[in-house]
Formats: C-alpha cells, sequence, structure tokens
C-alpha cells in the first residue's frame, strides 16, 4: 500500500504552530493533544524498531517509527479496526440487518458544538431508547434487539453534523425470550414512527440538561442561558420534521463486516481524501450528498487555518465512547443472549466465532511487512524508546520501491 501523497500531519507539522499561536486561549487541551499525537506518529519522537530481513545475503535493514495510536489520527485506524472486526466476527448472526442513522436538526449541532458530552450523549440514548421502544411494541415488532451505535460528528465537508449510525439486526428475542421474532422482509420499523419518538426524547432531555445546567453557552448562543430564550429556540423543532434513514438489508454477514470497517474507526477526513496543499490553503475532495451520480464528487478549497479548525471541532471530549451497545448487545448479556439467540435459530456456533472467542494475542515477533528487496521475512532486532535514536542504521532506499508503514 503506498503513503498517501499527502497527509493532515503534514499541514499541521507545516502550519499548526502559526495556527495555534494565532488561536492561543481558545483552544482545548484535548485539540492541542490531537494535533500534537498526528504530528509526531510514525517519528522519531514516538521511537520505533529496526528490522531486519533473515536473508543473511539480502540483511536489508528497515526502521519504522511507533504510532501515536490516537483515535482522531487518520494513519492509526486501520490496526484498531481490524482488531476491532475480529471481535465482532464472533457475534454476527445469520440474519439480516439494517443500517439506521438518527440526525440532529442544525440548531441543535449548532448548540452540541458547545455542549460535546452531554448533547452527544443525548443523541445516542434518546436514538437508543426510540430504537429499542419501537421494537419492543407489539404494535411493530413486538420483540427485545440489539443495537451497535457509531457516532459521527462531521459531514463530508468538515462540517459540524452530529449523527448516529446504527447497525441492527433484523429482528429480535421475544419478550419471553422463546422465540426469534423476525421483521418483514426489507421493512424493519416505521421511520415515521421512529422520527416523532426520537425528536420528543431529545427535545425532553435537552429540557432536563437546561434545567439543571448542564448546559453552557458562549458567543452568539449566550443569551440560551435564560429558560425562555431556550425554550423559544427549540420551538420551531417541537413541529418539524426530524431525519431518521433506514438502510434496505445488507447481503449477509461479511458485508455487514465490511460496512462496519467503514464507520467504526472512521476519522473526520482520510488522507486519501486530500488532494494540495500551498501556502495558504487545502485542497480536499468531498461529497454532495444532495446531488445524484458522478457530479456529487467535488472539490473544496479552504483556507489552512479553516481546515485545521474543521479538523479539530471533531475532536471528542477525552474518555467520551463512541461506540456503544445497547439493548442485547449491551456488554453484561451480549454472550447469553447471542447464544440463547442461535439456539433460537437453531444454527450452530461458527468455527471463526469460535476462534475469535479464544484467540490470544501475541507479540508480533516479525515486522509486518516483507522485505521490500528479496521478499524474505523481515525480523525485529532492536527496539528504541521516545525521543532515543537506534543503534542500526537503514539500508539505502531502493529505487521504484515504497514500503508503508502506516
Amino acid at each position: 500500500m503506498s503513503r498517501p501523497g499527502l497527509e493532515v500531519a503534514d499541514i499541521f507539522r507545516g502550519h499548526g504552530p502559526a495556527w495555534r499561536q494565532a488561536n492561543a486561549g481558545h483552544v482545548s487541551l484535548g485539540q492541542l493533544k490531537v494535533m500534537s499525537a498526528i504530528e509526531n506518529c510514525r517519528t522519531a519522537a514516538l521511537g520505533g524498531h529496526v528490522a531486519r530481513c533473515e536473508n543473511e545475503t539480502c540483511a536489508y535493514t528497515q526502521i519504522a517509527y511507533n504510532s501515536c495510536r490516537n483515535r482522531h489520527c487518520p494513519k492509526c485506524q486501520g490496526t484498531a479496526a481490524t482488531e476491532w472486526l475480529a471481535e465482532r466476527k464472533a457475534e454476527l448472526l445469520p440474519v439480516p440487518y439494517f443500517h439506521v442513522v438518527f440526525s440532529l436538526p442544525a440548531q441543535i449541532a449548532d448548540i452540541a458544538y458547545q455542549n460535546k458530552a452531554v448533547i452527544y450523549d443525548i443523541l445516542f440514548k434518546a436514538s437508543a431508547e426510540t430504537m429499542i421502544s419501537i421494537a419492543a411494541d407489539s404494535r411493530h415488532l413486538g420483540a427485545r434487539i440489539g443495537v451497535l451505535s457509531v457516532l459521527h460528528t462531521w459531514g463530508s465537508a468538515l462540517t459540524h453534523h452530529p449523527h448516529v449510525h446504527m447497525i441492527v439486526p433484523g429482528g429480535g428475542i421475544s419478550l419471553d425470550r422463546e422465540r426469534w421474532v423476525a421483521c418483514r422482509p426489507n421493512f424493519f420499523l416505521s421511520v415515521r414512527v421512529l422520527s416523532r419518538l426520537f425528536r420528543r426524547l431529545v427535545l425532553e432531555r435537552l429540557d432536563a440538561a437546561h434545567r439543571t445546567e448542564q448546559l453552557q453557552f458562549f458567543g452568539k448562543h449566550v443569551a440560551l442561558t435564560n429558560a425562555r430564550a431556550f425554550a423559544a429556540y427549540l420551538a420551531p423543532l417541537r413541529n418539524s420534521e426530524w431525519v431518521v434513514y433506514s438502510k434496505r438489508p445488507f447481503g449477509g454477514p461479511e458485508e455487514v463486516l465490511h460496512y462496519l470497517a467503514r464507520y467504526t474507526h472512521r476519522v473526520a477526513i482520510s488522507n486519501r481524501r486530500l488532494v494540495a496543499l500551498d501556502d495558504n490553503d487545502v485542497t480536499f475532495k468531498w461529497k454532495d450528498y444532495r446531488i445524484e451520480g458522478p457530479e456529487r464528487y467535488k472539490l473544496m478549497t479552504l483556507d489552512i487555518h479553516e481546515f485545521i479548525r474543521r479538523f479539530l471541532m471533531h475532536v471528542l471530549p477525552q474518555g467520551f465512547h463512541r461506540i456503544r451497545y445497547y439493548g442485547w448487545l449491551t456488554s453484561q448479556t451480549r454472550v447469553k443472549s447471542i447464544a440463547r439467540i442461535r439456539e433460537l435459530l437453531a444454527v450452530p456456533i461458527p468455527i471463526d466465532a469460535i476462534k475469535a472467542v479464544n484467540a490470544k494475542p501475541e507479540e508480533p515477533k516479525a515486522a509486518e511487512h516483507p522485505c521490500p528487496c528479496c521478499g524474505g521475512r523481515m525480523r525485529i532486532i532492536e527496539t528504541f524508546l521516545r525521543g532515543q535514536q537506534p543503534k542500526h542504521c537503514s539500508s539505502p532506499v531502493l529505487p521504484k520501491v515504497r514500503i508503508d508503514t502506516s
């Protein structure tokens, strides 16, 4: 896999110091930590290891620097996603799966930026309660469902657009736990019904958060600290249509895994979407969802400081979990519930699932990539800590061959 020609790290290294100076006093500690992590990712600042080809006639030597492992870093999500998906593979069921999306209206998204932890949590809990309550209603499904929720806070143009992606099995356990209740073919739950309940639950929780002084307002929204002003701000939303999207079932378990990989560990923008950088601007690819067809794929150019601001707008509060489980997928009941569902469906536990459950992580003894010179096995011969320099030197760069460690 070739390294992208331009990375977010390049933008931060080249223009981060000037941006931090220009915005001193208006940048959170969390945002500063993310910038530092991305700037240092896979550099000598984080230490690393030296690998050498086991073929003695080759002995090609390569230095690889450690990754930052920050969840906002575009280069550090691949391994995390792979490990997470391996665990999820053991939980897949031979039933249809649905993709459901709950989005916050723009007015609430606007105040959510000043109240990330509180309002993102409201989004998670209100959407999950909506799904579980409607599914349990005998007029709809009449069963207890399992929900995997993933928070995204961005639109394709890096704007602030908080929404939750849900992956939901197409059915649930009957309330007496004696049978599996399958949903109708190609239909899970009414989005109109989901939208109305979701709207009510979010607004109720926002009112409660305001009454208990959990919300803070600054700048143009400072007047919303007043209860009447806040009620007037929310009033138009009480009768408007809120967006809930439900997608038809996936093709099968493997397709579910591939789909999950696209959403669970995604960051605001991948390095592959970056197109160009000069002294003033950044150009990147984006998708205009208002348009159908190939015309929806566009290029956007932003001032460098505006690009950095938009990227850091999506840094999550420290300790905030962006992947959550509800219903019978919660950690307390997941294993027993999945075993019971397989029993009700009369399907055996897949061999891959057994391996995934019993697998024990091992320390890697060999480098991830084969030798770029002869294709042989690369073995780690030295590790070095942060700020240290390796004792061994890299072999000369091979012509026309490029190995990516990201």
